[in-house]
Formats: structure tokens, C-alpha cells, sequence
């Protein structure tokens, strides 16, 4: 049995999640951080890998605590653990709703926060298949260009949150939302640059304190 301080650094699942983030952990090697430490002849990501496999089909987040405790010699300790976690991830997730983009009224409405602000947002909105928001970023702030809203920025995000659109918005502090030339030309950039990942640009809104513009309206993207 190879212990987990055998391991490489970069297969260890503490140092994977400080260096790479939660999203690179397989589910195995997150559950291995709640334990900390496996059971007898096995370590805690082998552990880890049997405990999902026990529970594939009832669901791990659904097993009693009885079942756990007498799984692999778990115990009281690392069975708590477990069942903690899951209550407590339901108990944030309760209340959550996945905001519905689908007008640039929409994003008007979502954008309040950023409307009259005296600089200009770049904000980019990630959402399923179903047009709901998976996670909304603001990838610049200042005045457009092409050096500040560059296609990486926009679509890394895109690409780790498993999006399969997005729409991006800004505010002008003017109050005026007609598009300036640099507007048109990072739309034309990131509308290109969408297409070759397979990511299609639903809309670009320019929003203010009083209205919006919407690209998609105008005939400005498609």
C-alpha cells in the first residue's frame, strides 16, 4: 500500500486543491480531504475509491449514518464528517435559483450593481443549455480595449465551468449605450474566437442607469 506521503506532491489531494483549485479534484480525492486518513491496508484516496463505489447507486449524500459507520471501519468520527458536509452543502444550496438569461432586459436587470457605475464592467455571464446562469464574472474594468478583454480571459471561465453559452454586457458611465468602435471590434474578436471553441455568444448588452442596446437586436451578432 503506498501511503500519501509517497505520493508525488502533485497527486496528493491537499496540495492538488491549494495549487489547482477544488474543480481539478476527482470526487474521489475531495472525499480523501474530509477523511484525512484511510483504514487498515489501504490509504485514504484507495478508501475514498471504495466508499464511492459502495455507494454508486443509493448515492453517498443519501446513506444513513448506520450504513457508513460500518463501511470499511469508517467509525463514528469520519462517518460525522461525511454527513455533515452533505447537510451543510443542501442547506446553502436550498435557497439557491439559477437566474433565466434570455432578454437583454434580463441583463439590464441583472446588472444593477454595475449600471451607473463611474467605470466601466466587462461582465460575462455563463450559462447552460438552458439559458440559467452558472456563474457570472467580471473579467475587466476601465475603459474597453482589446488588451483588457482579451478571449482567454472570457472564455477559460467557460470552458472550466462546463458553459455552453454566454452573453457579455458593460455598463457605460455615460449613460449613452450606443456601441463605440472598440465595443464593435472586441464583439467581432470574441464572437470569432467562440466559434472555433464551439461557445456561441448569445448577445452583447451595453447597459446604463436608464436603458440597455442589445447586439443581438440591432443585428450586430448572430
Amino acid at each position: 500500500m503506498a501511503k500519501i506521503k509517497d505520493l508525488p506532491k502533485v497527486d496528493r489531494p491537499r496540495e492538488k486543491l491549494e495549487k489547482y483549485g477544488p474543480e481539478k479534484l476527482s470526487n474521489s480525492e475531495l472525499l480523501a480531504i474530509l477523511l484525512r486518513t484511510g483504514s487498515k491496508g489501504v490509504n485514504v484516496v484507495e478508501l475514498s475509491n471504495k466508499i464511492l463505489k459502495k455507494f454508486s447507486r443509493g448515492g453517498l449524500n443519501k446513506a444513513s449514518f448506520e450504513d457508513l459507520k460500518n463501511t470499511f471501519g469508517l467509525g463514528k468520527t469520519k462517518t460525522c464528517e461525511i454527513i455533515a458536509c452533505f447537510e451543510l452543502g443542501r442547506r446553502f444550496l436550498q435557497n439557491k435559483k439559477s437566474s433565466l438569461i434570455i432578454s437583454p432586459k434580463d441583463v439590464w436587470n441583472e446588472l444593477k450593481d454595475i449600471r451607473d457605475n463611474k467605470k466601466e464592467h466587462f461582465v460575462v455571464f455563463y450559462l447552460d443549455s438552458r439559458n440559467q446562469e452558472i456563474k457570472r464574472e467580471i473579467i475587466s474594468v476601465g475603459s474597453l480595449n482589446a488588451n483588457l478583454v482579451h478571449p482567454r480571459e472570457v472564455f477559460e471561465p467557460a470552458i472550466r465551468n462546463l458553459a455552453a453559452q454566454i452573453v457579455i454586457a458593460h455598463n457605460h458611465p455615460s449613460g449613452d449605450t450606443d456601441p463605440s468602435e472598440d465595443d464593435l471590434e472586441i464583439t467581432k474578436r470574441l464572437v470569432a474566437a467562440g466559434k472555433i471553441l464551439g461557445i456561441d455568444i448569445l448577445d452583447h448588452v451595453i447597459v446604463s442607469k436608464i436603458g440597455h442596446f442589445s447586439f443581438k437586436d440591432r443585428g450586430l451578432i448572430g
